[in-house]
């Protein structure tokens, strides 16, 4: 599968908590990252989620924030990544940072270049990938 979304984590249902409106799908990666996403019941029960299906989550770059000096216990967003950034790629007005995460997988964001400098992104510093259960979706194959 071929998609936009610059982040996509290939892995297994790991679990589902069942809503009225939406229910929320944890996601170990095969790189052993747990990501989790709120979904609509509707769209849940159309996939078919279970624990120990087979599944994907897209999320695209510009809903990840990036963070240094912040502990998962800091932020509202279930999805809370430390790594150490990989790469920066500067353009005129915003930046492609990737973070590469222990186990291997890597999150690319997009951010301003202003933040790029104002929080010292470099290749080597510590930094962290964040993105809220809403922004992911899930997917699996037919």
């Amino acid at each position: 599968m071929r998609t936009s979304a610059r982040n996509h984590f290939v892995g297994q249902v790991t679990e589902v908590k069942t809503g009225a409106v939406n229910d929320e799908i944890a996601l170990r990666t095969q790189d052993g990252l747990e990501i989790v996403a709120v979904i609509t019941h509707g769209s849940a029960t159309s996939l078919g989620l279970a624990a120990g299906k087979p599944a994907f989550a897209l999320v695209k770059a510009s809903s990840v924030i990036v963070m240094v000096d912040a502990t998962s216990s800091s932020v509202s967003a279930r999805n809370y990544i430390a790594g150490t950034v990989a790469s920066v790629t500067k353009g005129a007005v915003n930046a492609e940072v990737i973070i590469a995460a222990p186990g291997g997988a890597q999150i690319a964001a997009i951010v301003t270049n202003d933040s790029v400098d104002r929080l010292g992104l470099a290749s080597g510093k510590p930094a962290a990938a964040i993105f809220k259960a809403s922004s992911v979706i899930i997917g699996v194959d037919q």
